[in-house]
């Protein structure tokens, strides 16, 4: 599975430090940027940059970072594909990958020390969609939708 990451500077020095975890784990990590701190870069540039990768590469995940965490998860939400989901818990991870087969993670710097981050991470990756049909019945309504085929039933 390859993993993009991607962060802006509130969410650069975490990434770094989950960067060399994850590459110390064996997983496949691609950074997408910022590739130095820069106070004024935009989260959006790289949210969209990660979606992108994570959509055109099938099977593999996104990690997103800034501040709050939200503002990523709204502009990685744009791309068509990408299901990002905020972490803040491992209950919410669990149950975003197992009813709702997210594919980005996108973790709030601010609110979450490294420790923490990296559980998300780690549960993020290691859980798995539990593809019932329900669960799919409801990410299908959402590609529908993502490609103008939605019904509303």
């Amino acid at each position: 599975m390859i993993i993009f990451i991607g962060s802006d500077h509130r969410g650069f020095a975490l990434k770094k430090y989950l960067k060399d975890k994850l590459i110390k784990k064996k997983y496949k990590v691609i950074d997408v940027g910022n590739y130095q701190y820069d106070i004024n870069d935009d989260y959006p540039d790289i949210s969209f940059l990660v979606g992108i990768k994570v959509n055109e590469h099938k099977g593999s995940r996104g990690i997103l970072i800034c501040g709050s965490g939200i503002g990523v998860c709204v502009a990685a939400n744009k791309i068509k594909g990408v299901r990002a989901g905020l972490g803040i818990s491992q209950a919410i991870i669990r149950k975003a990958r197992e009813d709702d087969d997210i594919n980005v993670l996108c973790l709030p710097a601010d609110f979450i020390n490294k420790v923490m981050a990296l559980k998300l991470t780690l549960l993020f990756l290691k859980t798995k969609f539990k593809n019932l049909s329900r669960y799919k019945r409801r990410i299908q309504k959402i590609v529908d939708y993502e490609n103008k085929n939605y019904s509303g039933n």
